[in-house]
């Protein structure tokens, strides 16, 4: 059973990433994008493990002077017991004296080489962050030029249709009949109103002309 859930699993995981291939195959940029989250999540663990340096290197620099101070003060007590004649304690204090330069040397030491280390790494991190950067501003011209192409596609789209360009045509047509029966119309209606006008004024004063005469 565990066998056939197993290959189910697979098939689907593999019907996916197939899904996902094409889908990127059909848009690139999408697959840039995921390039660069993928470069960004890099960088950034980079730049964690740059602070975990500074620390190191902090650490290192405290211990280095925490041990000089040291070194210097069982120095100064080996002094006072040899001047006060405790040759045993004077012994104790120049073992501690010893073993305090020693752990000085190697902190030394230490310390130049992760003050080396970091440098470079910076160096490097400052390098990324630039490449990042360039692969931004390369997208940006990248869906620049695609989103260019994508509105030529679509306006020779239109422009190439003589199917739709005939429709839009025969439409205008449509329209401009239209407006030119409707023109005929109002300038009948005005011309017969205005004809109408005419007659009956001169009707009137036909009347007046003749009731004039009769009286």
């Amino acid at each position: 059973m565990s066998n056939l859930f197993s290959r189910i699993k697979n098939t689907v995981l593999a019907d996916l990433h197939e899904a996902l291939d094409q889908k990127e195959r059909k848009n690139p940029i999408m697959m840039l994008n995921q390039y660069l989250r993928e470069c960004e999540q890099e960088t950034e663990k980079v730049r964690k493990l740059l602070e975990r340096q500074h620390q190191l290197k902090e650490q290192f620099a405290r211990e280095y002077y925490q041990a000089t101070e040291l070194a210097e003060k069982r120095k100064r007590q080996a002094d006072i017991a040899a001047r006060a004649g405790e040759s045993e304690l004077q012994s104790f204090a120049e073992q501690e004296q010893a073993q305090y330069e020693d752990r000085t040397s190697r902190l030394k030491d230490a310390l130049s080489g992760a003050n080396r280390q970091l440098d470079e790494l910076e160096r490097k991190y400052e390098e990324m962050k630039h490449k990042l950067k360039d692969m931004h501003i390369r997208r940006m011209e990248l869906m620049g030029r695609e989103n260019v192409t994508r509105a030529h596609n679509r306006m020779n789209q239109v422009l190439d249709n003589s199917a739709y360009s005939n429709k839009a045509y025969s439409r205008f047509a449509e329209i401009e009949s239209y407006l030119d029966r409707l023109e005929q119309q109002v300038n009948s209606s005005f011309y017969r109103n205005t004809i109408d006008g005419r007659i009956a004024k001169l009707e009137k004063d036909l009347k007046k002309e003749e009731t004039h005469s009769i009286s």
